[in-house]
C-alpha cells in the first residue's frame, strides 16, 4: 500500500512538473517534439514490454481487429492531447492547461452518465453545477472560451472512455498507441530533418539529448502509475491525481509568472470547491459502503 501511494504520487508529481520540461524545448516547434516523443517512447516502451516478456501476448492482441480499432481510436486521441499540451505551455498558457486537468475528472463523470449509464448522486450533480459555473465566469473573465482547457479535459477524458474497452494494461497499451503513431510521426521528423538545417539531428546536444529524453519523461510516470494502480484503491488515486494540476498551476503563477486576475482567480475557485465537494462526497460514500450491515 504504502509503496503505491508512493509511485501515484511520484507519477503525478513528474507529470505536474512536465511543463518545466516542453519549456526547454520552446525553440523546437510543438509537432516536431510531439514526433519525437511518440517514437522515442514507442522505442522504450517497446523494449520494456520485450525485457518483461511480454511480446508474445502484446502481439497475439494487437492482430485482434478489435483490440487494433479501440487503440488507433485512443492514439488519435492521445496525440492530439499530447500537441495541444505541449503547444500551450510553450505559448504561454500553462495556467489553462492546469484548468484542463482539473475539470478532467468531471468531464469523465458526465461521459460515465452518458454512455456507461451510471448514476450521479445529487451532491456529485451540485458539484459538476458549480464546476460548470466556474467555467462561464472564466469564459466571460477571458473574453473568450477557455478552449485549451476543454480541448485537453475533452481528449483525455474520451481517452479514459476508450480505454474502459481496451484489453491491454497501461504499458502494453500505450506502447500500442505510440506503435500506431510511429511512422506518422517518423515521416514528421524526416521531412523535418531534409528542410530545415535546424532540425534533429542538426539540433544543439542539449536539444538533441532533451529530444530523445522525451521516451523516458513520458515512460517513467506510466511505469509508475502502472504500480500504484495495482497496488492502492481507486479512492486514492482519484484524491492523488489533483497533485498534477496543482503543480501545473503553480508552474505558470510562479515560475512562468502567468497573469492571474482575481476574476480569472474567482473562476478557478469554483472548479477547486466542485472539486473538493465531489472528492470529500466519494470519500463519505466509500467510508460508508466499507460499514458492515448488520441484521437483526
Amino acid at each position: 500500500m504504502k509503496r503505491g501511494i508512493w509511485s501515484a504520487v511520484g507519477a503525478y508529481a513528474l507529470w505536474g512538473l512536465l511543463p518545466l520540461y516542453w519549456h526547454a524545448l520552446d525553440t523546437v516547434p510543438a509537432l516536431q517534439v510531439v514526433s519525437h516523443r511518440i517514437v522515442w517512447s514507442c522505442v522504450l516502451l517497446a523494449a520494456v514490454v520485450i525485457v518483461t516478456r511480454r511480446g508474445k501476448g502484446f502481439l497475439t492482441a494487437c492482430a485482434t481487429p478489435r483490440t487494433f480499432a479501440i487503440y488507433a481510436v485512443a492514439a488519435v486521441l492521445i496525440g492530439a492531447n499530447w500537441f495541444t499540451y505541449i503547444w500551450a505551455v510553450n505559448a504561454g498558457f500553462v495556467v489553462e492547461t492546469s484548468l484542463g486537468y482539473f475539470i478532467n475528472p468531471l468531464f469523465s463523470v458526465l461521459l460515465g452518465v452518458v454512455f456507461l449509464k451510471e448514476r450521479l448522486r445529487p451532491v456529485q450533480w451540485l458539484a459538476v453545477a458549480i464546476a460548470a459555473a466556474g467555467l462561464l465566469y472564466l469564459t466571460a473573465s477571458y473574453g473568450a472560451v477557455p478552449w485549451i482547457a476543454l480541448v485537453l479535459a475533452v481528449t483525455f477524458s474520451v481517452y479514459g472512455l476508450v480505454k474502459k474497452l481496451a484489453p491491454l494494461g497501461s504499458v502494453q497499451g500505450l506502447t500500442l498507441e505510440t506503435g500506431i503513431l510511429f511512422l506518422p510521426a517518423l515521416a514528421i521528423l524526416a521531412y523535418a530533418a531534409s528542410t530545415s538545417a535546424e532540425a534533429f539531428p542538426q539540433t544543439s546536444p542539449m536539444t538533441s539529448l532533451l529530444l530523445v529524453g522525451t521516451g523516458v519523461v513520458t515512460s517513467i510516470p506510466l511505469l509508475l502509475f502502472a504500480v500504484a494502480s495495482q497496488r492502492i484503491p481507486l479512492l486514492w488515486i482519484g484524491v492523488l491525481q489533483y497533485i498534477q494540476p496543482t503543480l501545473q498551476f503553480l508552474l505558470g503563477v510562479l515560475v512562468f509568472h502567468e497573469a492571474m486576475s482575481l476574476s480569472r482567480l474567482a473562476g478557478f475557485g469554483a472548479v477547486w470547491l466542485a472539486l473538493a465537494i465531489f472528492a470529500v462526497e466519494g470519500w463519505i460514500e466509500h467510508r460508508a459502503s466499507l460499514v458492515p450491515v448488520t441484521t437483526e
